[in-house]
């Protein structure tokens, strides 16, 4: 699991670079080429996803660290020391125990699971991370979005020009 969490922090690390340099290069070229609105809206929509990938990164390197506390065996690791949150004490002593721990991918967080059927995040992603991501990429959908919309009105607008005359 640690692995594969590791594996998918490479990933978006990787992808957050090239998206940053797409962005930084289509910011660019439209000042050079005078390509307009739909290159500086790609550009952001780069810039804005390069971000969200990078928040992404940093939010899977809590989860990666929380991971590998948790599946470290030997004494003193059931329950484990992730998972040993406020609280998880009076839990113990009230017969509720901690039976496992899981990933989630979407929201980012690591998740205790307790004998009673029920769960809690033990706040090792930082909370401001998948806020900021959604926010993040639902900026860079809204500016692609837009970039494709004012690129086919321009289209259309070129057609209608250029069949009258």
């Amino acid at each position: 699991m640690f692995l594969l969490l590791l594996l998918f922090v490479l990933i978006a690390v990787i992808t957050a670079v090239g998206l940053a340099g797409y962005g930084s290069r289509t910011l660019a070229d439209r000042r050079a080429r005078h390509t307009g609105t739909p290159g500086a809206l790609r550009g952001l929509a780069a810039l804005a996803g390069a971000g969200a990938c990078a928040l992404y990164a940093w939010g899977l390197l809590g989860v990666c660290g929380a991971v590998m506390v948790a599946e470290d065996g030997g004494t003193d690791s059931a329950p484990p020391q992730s998972c040993r949150t406020a609280g998880w004490w009076e839990r113990h002593q009230q017969g509720i125990e901690i039976t496992g721990h899981t990933v989630t991918y979407v929201p980012l967080g690591f998740v205790c699971e307790t004998s009673d059927g029920g769960s809690y995040d033990t706040g090792d992603v930082p909370g401001y991370v998948n806020p900021a991501v959604l926010a993040l990429a639902l900026t860079a959908a809204g500016c692609a979005i837009g970039a494709g919309y004012v690129s086919e009105l321009r289209a259309r607008a070129q057609l209608r020009g250029g069949g009258a005359g």
